[in-house]
């Protein structure tokens, strides 16, 4: 078994903590094999190609630093939820790097870390765990969809920042609306969930935008982007 129940909820054990992590290294083998194979039935060989070593390298060093800084936290929320230091541009990076593929595997890998960090704890049911942790930051490989175009780096990024927040919103409304805090404002109550969670991901969202539109850190960005293009 890899969680026990306690009063109607579930807290994940020793077990399911090792699960987690064996499916996050599965996932990236998946994608790589599925590249490889891809690449492997190309008529002309341009249409796939196996994911050099330097690409999940980059990929995982994205994540692990996304996942430190998700614990920086800048500014605690009153009804709960933090503003933290840059960590959600990190996931959304590697998708704008190589694409909604390597995007999505990466960001898949960061809710696993996510979960373990806070969500293994307390789950309700198996939907409510996807729309917390999986869906919502898988989301952020979204940014993927926007590689190659037009500031596609901060479109891309707050596109995906939207959707995580979206799947949040989702799981608020469908569990969590009962447990709305007595000091939150009674007028507002029909749109809580909304309330929750963008108060802390637009706050990040905005200083990260003016983060990465500073003339220096743009230009360190773009020759990283240059480095990641010949990959």
């Amino acid at each position: 078994m890899f969680w026990n129940s306690e009063d109607g909820y579930f807290v994940l054990n020793e077990n399911g903590y090792g699960a987690l992590v064996v499916i996050a290294i599965l996932v990236m083998i998946l994608i790589d094999v599925l590249r490889g194979r891809k690449a492997a039935g190309s008529q002309d060989g341009k249409s796939g190609k196996k994911l050099p070593v330097t690409t999940v390298t980059f990929a995982g060093a994205s994540i692990a630093l996304a996942y430190v800084l998700s614990f920086i936290r800048i500014y605690e929320m009153p009804w709960g939820g933090s503003v933290t230091l840059l960590s959600m541009f990190f996931v959304a990076f590697v998708g704008y790097l190589f694409g909604p593929g390597v995007g999505f595997a990466a960001a898949f890998v960061y809710s696993i870390l996510q979960f373990i960090q806070s969500g293994g704890t307390y789950m309700l049911t198996p939907f409510q765990v996807c729309c917390d942790y999986f869906f919502a930051f898988t989301a952020l490989g979204a940014s993927g969809f926007f590689k190659g175009k037009k500031n596609g780096l901060v479109i891309g990024y707050i596109a995906a920042v939207l959707l995580r927040g979206i799947f949040h919103t989702i799981g608020g409304y469908i569990y969590w609306m009962d447990y709305m805090p007595e000091s939150f404002p009674s007028s507002l109550a029909a749109i809580y969930p909304i309330c929750y969670n963008f108060a802390y991901i637009l706050p990040e969202a905005v200083i990260t935008v003016i983060v990465i539109l500073l003339p220096p850190v743009k230009k360190g960005l773009g020759t990283v982007k240059a480095m990641a293009d010949r990959m």
